[in-house]
């Protein structure tokens, strides 16, 4: 078999405050979380229609921030077959100790809105997500900015999406 690639950096603390873009997928691509339908005039972004996946994936985002009060998600989009988030570890540390890493975090919000999935829909242990996310470490303000443009213009690029 061969082995797993882990893509995280090894020398970097994922618990340590900063931003970080997140995108996580579902299992095998699969369109589960959402429709994008067009504006309502050819001016206007698309729409997004949540599926069942897609609504629990919403609901949820505000609960994980509840869970971690160091964690706060600045921005986030739902895409058919994939999630961005824009989030970031800040210095409140009461509740969590030690800090929750990146990797638990969207572990958390994985299982949870997995779990709430199955249960709506009546699966019994089904994977919704693929296994690990990819992460980008937010460099300084530039990076910050255009990653929250790419999440607000991703629905508009969904037809060009593989």
């Amino acid at each position: 078999m061969p082995e797993r690639k882990h893509p995280r950096l090894t020398e970097y603390d994922y618990s340590s405050n900063g931003a970080y873009f997140i995108t996580i997928c579902t299992q095998n691509r699969e369109q589960c979380l959402a429709i994008v339908g067009q504006g309502l005039a050819p001016a206007e972004p698309p729409e997004i229609h949540f599926k069942t996946a897609g609504r629990i994936a919403a609901e949820q985002i505000p609960l994980l921030m509840n869970c971690f009060p160091c964690l706060h998600i600045s921005n986030f989009v739902i895409m058919p077959n994939h999630i961005h988030l824009l989030l970031m570890l800040e210095e409140n540390t009461a509740g969590a100790s030690p800090r929750p890493t990146v990797s638990e975090i969207i572990g958390a919000y994985k299982s949870l809105v997995t779990r709430q999935y199955n249960m709506v829909c009546g699966r019994k242990g089904q994977k919704l997500f693929q296994t690990s996310f990819h992460d980008h470490i937010i460099r300084d303000e530039a990076d910050y900015q255009k990653h929250w443009q790419y999440i607000d213009t991703n629905p508009a690029r969904w037809a060009e999406d593989e």
